[in-house]
């Protein structure tokens, strides 16, 4: 593929989560949270993004989230379950895209707040139809997601180099 060719990365936040007496690492989903994820799942799939690779957490209620969604989807992508996502700043994020290869086109990372949100904050540098007034007025709860675009490499990806086209929350 051309780097010139727009590229998708799609930033998710895992589903809701339990409070059980276990590490942060290893909290599972709640009931909502297996419900949300499944839902997420089915709005990924219908934006019909073909992903050619998933970047998830190793927390456990990461990796739930993802089984979850990605059943709803009609290709599963190839999946990396990295560490770095957990408890990662944007920065800490932006370091783990700037490393994927160029003959990923679509890209979905699974990870936590604030580095999720922070990051969909500082990539768009512009924004479709009403996505930021959205996702300023909701946040970023858990199992959302936002859909961004830009044109380059990976290794460009940089603050204000993406357009949100794209933003859904679960209903509270």
């Amino acid at each position: 593929m051309s780097v010139a060719e727009p590229r998708t990365i799609v930033l998710f936040r895992h589903a809701k989560a339990d409070w059980p007496q276990v590490t942060d690492h290893e909290r599972p989903l709640a009931d909502r949270g297996r419900k949300d994820a499944a839902e997420a799942g089915r709005r990924l799939a219908d934006t019909g993004i073909p992903f050619d690779l998933a970047l998830c957490s190793t927390a456990v209620r990461t990796r739930e989230t993802w089984k979850l969604a990605v059943h709803e989807f009609p290709h599963r992508p190839k999946t990396v379950y990295e560490e770095r996502i957990y408890e990662a700043s944007p920065g800490e994020l932006i370091a783990v895209l700037n490393e994927t290869p160029d003959d990923v086109q679509n890209l979905l990372l699974i990870g936590h707040n604030p580095g999720v949100q922070g990051l969909a904050d500082i990539l768009s540098g512009e924004a479709e139809d009403d996505a930021r007034e959205r996702m300023d007025r909701r946040g970023f709860p858990a199992a959302a997601f936002a859909v961004l675009s830009f044109a380059g490499s990976w290794k460009s990806v940089e603050p204000g180099v993406a357009a949100l086209r794209d933003y859904w929350a679960p209903a509270e």
